[in-house]
């Protein structure tokens, strides 16, 4: 064999072996370790995502792909198939989503609360009321400027539950629906001096940066609790049904609640986790 024939055989060889090793992971081995992830502005804003998910990474190999909206388009994104997971604030309407069909089953995740926040000088007086209601009757009697979120989240459906149970239908000029995020809506009260219900993870995440103070809390209809539900695999056979149930496995294992329950900002906890809670249970078909 000629030393020319010997190195042409030689770097063919060499080529292959490139070949080999730089074969690129086809698009569904590397979807299939991609989790589209709907959840709240609230779990993003109050920057508990960036606590938990990177840790669920390093433990699973998934990457989660967040959108954080509100709730109701939370649930639309999960009804449309356009996500694989959903982690959401709206019992009420997680369970007609699983009841139709879009989702599996809902597990418990964890919970807070929500409080109504607004001006130090408190121009409606609702530090000084007995209930959620009579706080925002008082805020409704001045009226002074209420922020709404205004998008159909699982803060704006508690909100709309507090001004039904008040018998009120909130409107005129002092009522501004802003159709934003948590933390968008606390900067926007902040600047107009005005009342907002807020939850309260995403409320300690901001109270250094406003001048608004938490004025009503403590109401038990105030209770916000927290679930998690993977897309329907029968109804959207393309869902990454195996990463769904990994990343919820995960988070409602004990280590996922230990570091849900761990995180905190300004030395408050933020949220609760539930899902080892007596009683919990997982609901569904």
């Amino acid at each position: 064999m000629s030393v020319k024939h010997k190195m042409m055989t030689s770097l063919s060889i060499l080529l292959a072996g490139c070949l080999l090793y730089f074969t690129p992971v086809s698009a569904s081995d590397m979807s299939s370790r991609i989790i589209r992830l709907a959840t709240t502005t609230s779990t993003e804003n109050s920057g508990l995502l960036k606590h938990l998910l990177p840790r669920f990474t390093e433990t699973t190999g998934y990457k989660v792909h967040v959108i954080a909206v509100g709730t109701g388009k939370a649930l639309r994104m999960g009804r449309d198939g356009d996500v694989d997971v959903v982690m959401v604030h709206a019992p009420a309407a997680e369970k007609k989503f699983v009841a139709e069909g879009f989702g599996e089953r809902r597990y418990p995740l964890m919970y807070n609360d929500f409080v109504i926040i607004g001006p130090a000088s408190d121009p409606a007086g609702i530090s000084k009321a007995n209930s959620a209601a009579e706080a925002m009757k008082r805020i409704a009697d001045q009226p002074t400027i209420f922020v709404s979120r205004g998008d159909d989240s699982g803060t704006h459906k508690k909100e709309k539950n507090l001004w039904n149970n008040a018998k009120l239908e909130p409107k005129g000029s002092w009522y501004r629906e802003a159709g934003q995020g948590m933390g968008k809506v606390i900067q926007i009260a902040s600047e107009l001096e005005a009342y907002t219900l807020a939850d309260r993870g995403t409320w300690i995440a901001y109270q250094n940066k406003t001048a608004l103070q938490l004025l009503f809390q403590g109401d038990p209809i105030l209770h916000n609790p927290y679930g998690v539900i993977a897309v329907n695999p029968k109804r959207y056979p393309d869902a990454n049904y195996a990463g769904a149930q990994a990343l919820i496995a995960w988070l409602t294992s004990d280590n996922g609640q230990a570091l849900i329950a761990d995180y905190k900002v300004a030395g408050f906890q933020l949220f609760t986790p539930s899902a080892k809670a007596p009683g919990a249970v997982a609901t569904g078909k």
